[in-house]
């Protein structure tokens, strides 16, 4: 990428700290830690408290001073003045007038080199923009300074208009990706060739920012689609693309993302359902949509009796049957629908009776499931009048394969067996009290039985090894012979040197998903938490590695799930340490890591303690496991030990070891015997197992 300076001065780019993240190749965590340890760090010149905003100036001359790689792209550059020219519920605005420009820029390239020479470009810019615009509705015509709108034309004639604005609208769904409900690109795809490859005209009644249309523009262009067999004209002006959205700003982008890559498009804002700009006499070939979900007010009141309500008057709290109802009116008989509903809509009671309506017509054909909890793509195809209807239709769950879906779909087509995840289902068999379609409630659950003789295989195996690694210990009468020895506390073994004592510094972790990393970006050191400690992690005796012949013995595999930064302080662990929580202890085989919250150190001297023995009395004052109150560090300190020879030590070591052990094992022998349960359950209901004899 390319380090560029501004064209002109005029209003100063900002960053946040992910966009310093992203320049300076690091986590947003790396960010953090120079923010606290540099007092020399670029202070924040707007935002929030939670989401400050920093001089892109500022933070690169910060970056080269101390050494800190990084690259400010011409796209970046842009991006960070365009966002740094308005405030962010003005900021898709901006990006609309900037694609706007765009437009102007690519069908009057000359008028723009001359207008860019005049001494009064911020005021003829304006009419310009509008007089080569005029397909777009008003609203669009530019405000930015001239200087931004001079770093926005140098990127598209280096990148190209229609790659420029898509870079723009790019980082504006990354910027506002809680408030705009975007089509996944692997959905929008799959959608658009199911239902797109035979059109020529395609409409989304809630379009968005046009994903869908885009899919479907790429599709009716390419090798299988209708323009390829009509052999003529331009593959752009071939095909015909209607849009509607209720949210102007998007339906504006959805616009201009189209005319930018010259497609025939007419993208109109208002609410489809309640303003319909699109009349259902003209019907188009196919219309994929992804409308919003749960809105209940959606104008239920306003349009009883609405002639699109062919199956059955939507309930109120169904709009997305009134959304299927709207695209079945608006295709042509023939066409094809592809839209997506949340999950419930498949069941849901209020709108069973649509539901029967539509297999009753022959208009539904298939229902997907894509991910789990939603949602699932309906197939639909408006009946040719006359036309007898099918007697099934296919479910499907897409699994982790959405490739499936449409292998799916095609074997139906063809009157062939679906593949796995498939299954076609007789509409009469669904037409009952409850007329659910969802893929769940007719297909096999997704298990692969094949496990279950290893599953079972794996709970014998630990299951013996439990009474393996028992440990051998003698029931004596009247209490043992030498155990009425001195006892000392763990405080006091502490002040005669036996313990040193060592408490996390750390309150709490820090919070977010990704883990805190070094000033240079690297990862930071494994840090011990009180659940790793319950757990076993690696590198904790009694962690259990279960096997038939050697017992309990060996760690799980499992590592510190958390890493933070180094920092002067931090208590790191070592081989032969006792830590402890305040309802349990272990001794640590492994060093790397260091103390989590609420985790107290024990170091013992080997030639007079043995870390076992310890250990196996703390987890005693902890209450067996078992947390109750008051327990904590001074429940630990207060631990009262006997004064035994090492050598007896070693022998109650071995012994508190192997029932630590004991209590590892049991939970996974409850884990390995739920695996075997659920395994057995799923096949015997599914049919892939079967009892024997």
């Amino acid at each position: 990428m390319d380090h560029e300076a501004p064209v002109e001065t005029g209003v100063e780019a900002t960053v946040n700290a992910g966009d310093i993240a992203r320049l300076a190749d690091v986590g947003r965590a790396a960010v953090s830690n120079w923010r606290r340890r540099y007092d020399d760090f670029p202070q924040p010149v707007g935002g929030t408290a939670s989401s400050p905003l920093f001089s892109l100036p500022e933070v690169e001359a910060w970056l080269r001073r101390n050494g800190k790689s990084f690259e400010v792209s011409q796209g970046d550059r842009v991006w960070q003045r365009l966002r740094a020219s308005a405030d962010d519920l003005r900021l898709g605005e901006v990006i609309r007038e900037a694609g706007a420009f765009l437009l102007y820029v690519q069908r009057d390239p000359g008028g723009w080199k001359r207008l860019a020479r005049s001494a009064d470009l911020a005021v003829r810019l304006p009419r310009a923009v509008a007089e080569a615009t005029g397909d777009l509705f008003p609203g669009d015509t530019p405000s930015a300074e001239p200087g931004l709108l001079r770093l926005v034309a140098a990127m598209a004639e280096r990148h190209g208009a229609a790659a420029t604005f898509e870079f723009l609208c790019e980082r504006y769904a990354e910027a506002h990706s809680r408030r705009l409900a975007l089509t996944r690109p692997e959905v929008a795809a799959l959608m658009t060739r199911l239902a797109c490859a035979e059109a020529r005209t395609v409409l989304d009644p809630a379009c968005g920012m046009g994903t869908l249309l885009l899919g479907a523009a790429e599709v009716m262009t390419g090798p299988a689609g209708a323009v390829g067999r009509a052999g003529a004209g331009d593959a752009a002006d071939a095909v015909r693309l209607l849009g509607q959205d209720a949210n102007e700003t998007a339906a504006a982008l959805a616009a201009l993302r189209l005319l930018l890559r010259g497609r025939d498009a007419r993208i109109v804002p208002g609410d489809a359902l309640r303003n319909d700009a699109f009349p259902p006499e003209r019907p188009v070939d196919a219309v994929v949509c992804d409308p919003p979900f749960n809105e209940r007010a959606w104008g239920h009141e306003d349009l009883v009796g609405d002639p699109r309500w062919q199956h059955g008057m939507p309930p109120r709290g169904e709009p997305e049957l009134a959304w299927v109802q709207h695209c079945l009116a608006h295709v042509r008989p023939g066409g094809l629908v592809a839209i997506l509903m949340p999950a419930a809509a498949a069941s849901r009671r209020p709108g069973r009776r649509i539901r029967a309506n539509l297999l009753r017509a022959g208009a539904l054909r298939a229902v997907f499931t894509l991910a789990a909890g939603g949602p699932d793509l309906w197939l639909l195809r408006r009946p040719e009048p006359g036309e007898r209807g099918p007697a099934t239709i296919v479910v499907g769950d897409a699994g982790d394969d959405p490739e499936s879906v449409e292998r799916c779909w095609r074997a139906h087509l063809a009157e062939a067996e679906p593949p796995r995840g498939g299954r076609v289902v007789r509409i009469i068999d669904i037409l009952d009290d409850e007329v659910d379609v969802s893929p769940a409630r007719h297909l096999s659950p997704r298990v692969d039985t094949r496990g279950f003789p290893a599953a079972r295989e794996r709970f014998r195996e630990v299951s013996a090894a439990l009474a393996d690694g028992l440990p051998d210990l003698e029931v004596l009468t009247g209490g043992g012979a030498g155990w009425d020895v001195s006892w000392s506390t763990v405080a006091e073994m502490a002040r005669a040197g036996l313990v040193t004592i060592r408490h996390s510094p750390l309150r709490a972790l820090p919070d977010g998903e990704a883990p805190e990393v070094s000033e240079d970006g690297e990862d930071g050191v494994p840090v011990l938490t009180a659940d790793d400690l319950a757990a076993g992690a690696t590198g904790l005796t009694g962690t259990t590695g279960l096997t038939g012949t050697t017992g309990l013995t060996g760690t799980t595999g499992t590592a510190p799930a958390r890493r933070i930064a180094p920092a002067p302080g931090l208590v790191a662990v070592r081989p032969g340490d006792v830590v402890a929580s305040a309802v349990t202890a272990r001794v640590v085989t492994t060093d790397g890591a260091v103390l989590g919250p609420h985790l107290s150190l024990f170091r013992v001297d080997p030639g007079k303690v043995d870390p076992e023995f310890l250990a196996g009395f703390l987890r005693y004052a902890a209450g067996g496991g078992r947390p109750h109150p008051g327990s904590g560090r001074v429940e630990a300190r207060r631990a009262r030990v006997p004064q035994l020879p090492l050598t007896v030590q070693r022998a109650y070591g071995a012994a508190f070891r192997r029932l630590l052990a004991l209590e590892d094992g049991l939970r996974e022998v409850a884990a390995a015997g739920e695996a075997l349960a659920r395994l057995g359950v799923e096949g015997l209901v599914g049919g892939r197992l079967r009892p024997r004899g």
